[in-house]
């Protein structure tokens, strides 16, 4: 399942939205806005079954004209990406859970936040899967619940979907949810297939031990 591209590609999107915010901003030098890194704690990504997969940085570099002024704008998030492997009847054995968290910076300048993420809602943020991940499909809202993470009361969205895993169609549930912390937003994502009983509480529980930044 791609969703870790799918992810990365949610990412790059967002920070290039950002990056056409900021670019109405005029000046000489390059502005450059970084996002610190989020991750689940250890111990509850273990106690949930997942195991870490992938670290990734991700830096969009653009420039822009504005007013005849060219502006050069490098914007930087990260990417952590776990994986459960588990027997799935005819598929056989396969990651078919994948929890993602997308740390990317706010950009907050004369007390305007200019990443327009702090205004999608976690509908609109399906969306961007949905076009960057052509194996999921049939995307339709199961359901809310709020949590808190790292302190602050968050909504986590239900959805259900069809996803395309090793060549066959996967009837799977996915949990989006997004919140503000510090200079940042924080992006979380799980998904799996609906046949595996109780992981929804698992995916909850790698949401509410969400860490950003990441303890050293």
């Amino acid at each position: 399942m791609s969703n870790r591209r799918a992810l990365a590609a949610v990412a790059v999107a967002l920070l290039l939205a950002t990056s056409g915010c900021i670019g109405l901003l005029t000046g000489e030098e390059p502005l450059t806005v970084s996002a610190d890194p989020a991750a689940v704690e250890e111990s509850a990504a273990r106690e949930a079954g997942y195991e870490l997969n992938d670290t990734r940085t991700l830096e969009v570099n653009e420039s822009f004209e504005v007013a005849g002024q060219e502006r050069q704008v490098v914007a930087t998030n990260h990417l952590t990406d776990y994986r459960k492997s588990v027997e799935l009847g005819p598929i056989g054995e396969a990651d078919v859970g994948v929890f993602t968290v997308v740390s990317t910076p706010a950009v907050e300048i004369a007390g305007r936040t200019l990443n327009p993420i702090g205004s999608y809602s976690n509908a609109r943020l399906i969306q961007f899967v949905q076009e960057q991940y052509s194996g999921m499909s049939d995307i339709e809202r199961v359901s809310e619940q709020n949590v808190t993470v790292q302190g602050t009361e968050t909504t986590v969205t239900k959805f259900s979907a069809t996803a395309t895993i090793e060549g066959q169609e996967v009837d799977v549930f996915v949990h989006v949810t997004k919140y503000r912390d510090g200079d940042d937003f924080v992006l979380a994502l799980g998904v799996y297939p609906q046949q595996l009983d109780g992981e929804e509480e698992n995916v909850l529980s790698m949401m509410r031990a969400i860490e950003h930044p990441v303890s050293e």
